[in-house]
């Protein structure tokens, strides 16, 4: 309950003092993709149920590119922030498993399978770790492979250690660790 408190009160915060950005970003990416400037797509979510997640569009449907602006939005995971809206609503929550496609979470089997029984979130310490899983998948031969047995697994382990050991302070500390790797690969690039 104090988890949902706070999603909902921080939800509201980062709305409030973000919605001119917001607005900015999202006029750029309806100008930049030529769309109404929001992807939306099916994703597992708590209990196996499928749920829509919002993002920014960042791929021009007819030239199937990523434009500049896009490849900015999804370095800095700035395309992720319009999921502030799966948050107050309940679907995701600030912390927990990055919700994945069908063919992943929701084919868990054993203790594994108690993830699901987690809100998928916008951040997670797996999220964090990978946060450069686009680059790694292609520096590798079989990017599909080495997925499912790398990384994936990888992934499920670190949230099944989430699912025994959270708390709001656990969240807490996720979410700044989130920000100061935002930052610091912010800094890298100037």
């Amino acid at each position: 309950m104090l988890k949902r408190i706070f999603d909902i009160f921080f939800s509201i915060i980062c709305i409030v003092f973000t919605i001119f950005i917001i607005v900015i970003f999202l006029l750029i990416a309806v100008w930049d993709t030529k769309t109404n400037g929001i992807f939306t797509q099916k994703r597992i979510g708590k209990n196996g149920v499928p749920f829509t997640i919002y993002k920014f569009r960042t791929i021009n449907p007819i030239t199937e590119t990523i434009s500049p602006f896009g490849k900015f939005l999804r370095k800095y995971k700035i395309d992720e922030v319009p999921q502030l809206v799966n948050v107050l609503i309940g679907d995701m929550s600030f912390v927990g498993p990055r919700p994945d496609i069908e063919g992943y979470y929701d084919k868990l089997e054993g203790e594994n399978i108690k993830i699901l029984e987690l809100k998928p979130g916008i951040t997670s310490l797996a999220s964090i770790k990978y946060s450069n899983e686009e680059e790694i998948l292609k520096s590798v031969d079989n990017p599909i492979e080495y997925n499912d047995e790398v990384i994936f697994p990888d992934k499920v382990k670190m949230n099944l250690d989430y699912y025994y050991n959270k708390s709001l302070g656990l969240d807490i500390k996720i979410i700044v660790q989130t920000v100061v790797k935002v930052i610091s690969s912010i800094n890298k690039k100037q």
